[in-house]
């Protein structure tokens, strides 16, 4: 996140305006929603999640234990149960 100067983007009147509420403090204007990206959209982690979670089923196919897959993959027997037994 950076800070931009309001009097550098907003018109006059805006200011004054925002004035009535708060003076010279920093204050957050969020996103509109829609603009919102899912978390590790833009990073790529949400496709490594995903391309790592099919490996695991596709090995739980091929014959490997729940234990084995939890201790190959560095998670608990409940997380690799659930992403086995989800959709």
């Amino acid at each position: 996140m950076s800070y931009v100067k309001a009097n550098s983007i907003l018109p006059e009147e805006l200011i004054k305006e925002i004035q009535q509420y708060i003076q010279g403090e920093t204050i957050y204007i969020p996103k509109e929603k829609s603009s919102y990206q899912k978390w590790g959209s833009s990073s790529g982690a949400r496709k490594a999640i995903a391309e790592r979670n099919v490996s695991i089923k596709n090995a739980y196919k091929d014959g490997f234990s729940i234990d084995d897959l939890a201790e190959e993959y560095y998670l608990s027997v409940d997380t690799i149960k659930k992403i086995i037994y989800s959709s």
